[in-house]
């Protein structure tokens, strides 16, 4: 079928990966049936409708557009999901939860606008990009205007709060700017001032601060900060080598904070043990070094920019989940990809897989 031509391994990928994120999700949200506020039924509906069925809805239409109009229509695409985003702050339409408003009230269900901003945002960084590839040294023509181009979704998703999006974003864009070839010089600029920006935002949030805290000293606070991190790392550590065997999870069960949310790798990990975990771990890395090959065969600078940047995503959110379930860095909130709870997330995903696959349909031979 031409909808689904560009790239026969790409798409088998995605298929696996979405596939067994259902699965995985299904089992770890039955994790729920001990808490009485949350219906199951309906939340595996939701993945599995808005998520995964208009995600591959999604997919295919992203795949099937003319790729002409995806750079034509870059801009126009960031502007909208920027407006998108800046829904949450309107009173009765943006929806308040643990602290932050990043959400949009369907009644049904909730939507996270910041979702598609990643895709905008990937979409115009590769716009702008494509043709100043050879001007980059310029810092009026690369770094300054590059700096422009973060700050405005940064101070929107930082205005929420969402500093682990926020953080998602800046690398991301970093990404795409030094492989279009700019100085080393800017690295050194932009990494200077990630830290301090850092340093900030550690000071002034205190929620930020604790998240660090809890990650230098987890057992300090384990009923409460470190409530998380030490379930996480005792349901990864009973699975042992082969796991407690699929849907037998006990930390799902009142334990695990979010288990088919933050925590669904944790749950996974109890019970498939270390070999499914690394299978797990191996799927994302298949997919994003496939989506990397395609970007690097793209036969024009904005199409492997597009590719590169959706490819980044999705293996660098998949590694901050994981790592911040076993401890190595501090715990985020961003979800894993076509796994945790959010039909808003999944769909997105798919969305970038469906540009990478069209990208893919237009590479040298």
């Amino acid at each position: 079928m031409k909808l689904v031509s560009g790239d026969r391994i790409f798409l088998m990928l995605v298929v696996s990966v979405a596939l067994a994120g259902l699965a995985i999700f299904s089992s770890a949200t039955l994790g729920h049936l001990a808490r009485e506020s949350s219906s199951v039924s309906k939340d595996i509906l939701l993945q599995s409708g808005l998520g995964l069925g208009l995600g591959f809805l999604a997919f295919l239409a992203a795949r099937a557009m003319p790729f002409t109009w995806v750079r034509r229509l870059a801009p126009y695409l960031y502007v909208l999901t920027l407006l998108f985003t800046a829904l949450v702050f309107i009173p009765g339409i943006g929806f308040h939860s643990g602290g932050a408003t990043r959400w949009i009230n369907l009644g049904f269900t909730t939507v996270q606008p910041a979702e598609f901003l990643k895709i905008g945002f990937v979409l115009v960084l590769a716009w702008w990009l494509a043709p100043r590839a050879r001007q980059l040294a310029n810092p009026r023509v690369g770094l300054i205007p590059f700096i422009g181009l973060v700050a405005v979704p940064s101070a929107l998703l930082l205005a929420q709060p969402n500093t682990s999006t926020t953080l998602l974003i800046i690398l991301t864009g970093a990404v795409m700017y030094f492989v279009a070839g700019a100085p080393w010089r800017d690295f050194g600029i932009l990494a200077l001032g990630l830290i301090v920006a850092l340093g900030i935002l550690i000071l002034m949030r205190p929620y930020v601060l604790e998240r660090v805290q809890t990650f230098i000293h987890p057992s300090a606070n384990a009923l409460s900060s470190g409530y998380q991190i030490q379930q996480s790392l005792i349901a990864i550590g009973s699975g042992g080598l082969l796991g407690r065997g699929f849907g037998q999870s006990v930390e799902k069960f009142n334990y695990l904070p979010e288990p088919d949310g933050d925590s669904v790798f944790a749950v996974f990990a109890e019970e498939t043990g270390f070999v499914g975990a690394a299978l797990l771990l191996l799927l994302f890395l298949a997919l994003a070094a496939r989506g990397i090959v395609i970007a690097g065969k793209s036969h024009e600078l904005f199409g492997g920019l597009v590719a590169l940047g959706f490819s980044f995503i999705i293996i660098l959110q998949a590694f901050i989940n994981i790592c911040a379930m076993l401890g190595i860095i501090p715990l985020t909130g961003l979800p894993l990809p076509f796994i945790s709870h959010g039909g808003t997330a999944l769909l997105a995903v798919l969305l970038m897989c469906g540009l990478i696959l069209n990208v893919a349909a237009h590479q040298k031979t």
